[in-house]
Order: structure tokens, then C-alpha cells, then sequence
């Protein structure tokens, strides 16, 4: 389980492609600290760490991981958000996350609020995700309230802070970008809803 408060980037050195799968090679200021066999949130996608070398590491993603996130779009040079699992003994400073990516959302717009920014972002709303107004949501396994909630839509804001130190700052509009919509939402609407 993730909280969606990213601790490190990574850096994509090299993709690899075998058979339908592709392994990415990354390096990162936690790289050193990593183990084979750890799960490990790459944008909001948890992927298994299979090598690892000083502070570089290697991990492979399946089709159905690259059919329903933004892993395809990736090149050389992205820097990607981390986050390894929350410790059993560790702070819940975000919200319930996953790593299982629901759908892809796209960018719609970015507007500088003078010290922060309103990302807005579209989703296809045919596929069941919603979102409240309020709730959580995480964005390329960034923990945020989404606001100006509406079918297919809705807002966040941006501070500084989380501007800097997660890939934000890289994104533009049009820029596809991985969603996992809140756990407990998700449950509800599928109990009232059926499956």
C-alpha cells in the first residue's frame, strides 16, 4: 500500500523491449536503497524492482500495465515520481493508495495562480471512475483533493512545494497522466452500483 507522497524521482536511462513486455532502467537518489522483489510506484503504476546496482535499478512492466497507464509514452531522460510501500509503522500523510492505475486521464488546462497552480484534467467517464468533490484522488501517484468535480472532469491545485519536487513540473497541456481514483469511492459505487 502507498499514501501517494512522493519521496524521490526517478530518472528513465533506458528502455528495453521483449516480447510484449518493456524493461525500464532507472536511476535515483534511493536506488541504493532498494531490494529485488520490492514494490515500488513509478507515476502512481507499482512495478517490482528485478535488479538493482548502486543507484541504478531495473524494473518490467506487462501489457495489461502498459495498456491502461502512460508507461508507453515514456522516453529516456522522464523523470518519473517514486514511492515505495508505507511502512506498518510509518505516517498516513496521504490517502488509501494502491498503485493500480484505473485510467488514463489527459491535461486540459494550467492556470498560474501567482504561487500556485489549477491543473485541470479530462477522463473518459464512460468507464465508471467518479469523482466527489473534496475527495482524493492521485495523479501520477501524487496524493491531492480534487475540486470542480464534475462527469469526465475536474481541478486541483498545485503548491509550490509539490510543484517542484514531483514531475508537475514537466507536465503540459495534452500530457496524458496515470489516475487512481479514491479506494473508498470506488467501493461504494460499485456496491450501489453492481459490477
Amino acid at each position: 500500500m502507498f499514501t501517494g507522497i512522493i519521496e524521490a524521482f526517478g530518472t528513465i536511462e533506458a528502455i528495453t523491449r521483449e516480447g510484449t513486455n518493456i524493461h525500464f532502467d532507472l536511476v535515483s537518489e534511493i536506488g541504493s536503497e532498494l531490494k529485488v522483489d520490492q514494490s515500488l510506484a513509478h507515476d502512481g503504476v507499482c512495478l517490482t524492482v528485478v535488479s538493482v546496482k548502486g543507484n541504478a535499478y531495473r524494473v518490467t512492466a506487462i501489457d495489461e500495465t502498459l495498456l491502461k497507464t502512460n508507461l508507453s509514452c515514456w522516453e529516456v531522460g522522464k523523470k518519473v515520481n517514486l514511492e515505495r510501500c508505507m511502512p506498518a509503522n510509518g505516517r498516513f500523510d496521504g490517502h488509501i493508495v494502491q498503485g493500480h492505475v484505473d485510467q488514463i486521464g489527459i491535461i486540459k488546462s494550467i492556470e498560474d495562480q501567482d504561487g500556485s497552480w489549477l491543473f485541470t484534467v479530462n477522463f473518459d467517464d464512460h468507464k465508471s471512475n467518479v469523482t466527489v468533490e473534496k475527495g482524493s484522488i492521485t495523479i501520477n501517484g501524487t496524493s491531492l483533493t480534487c475540486f470542480n468535480s464534475k462527469p469526465g472532469e475536474f481541478t486541483v491545485a498545485i503548491i509550490p512545494y509539490t510543484f517542484e519536487n514531483t514531475n508537475f513540473h514537466q507536465l503540459r497541456v495534452g500530457d496524458s497522466v496515470n489516475l487512481e481514483f479514491d479506494i473508498v469511492g470506488k467501493y461504494i459505487q460499485r456496491i450501489t452500483q453492481g459490477y
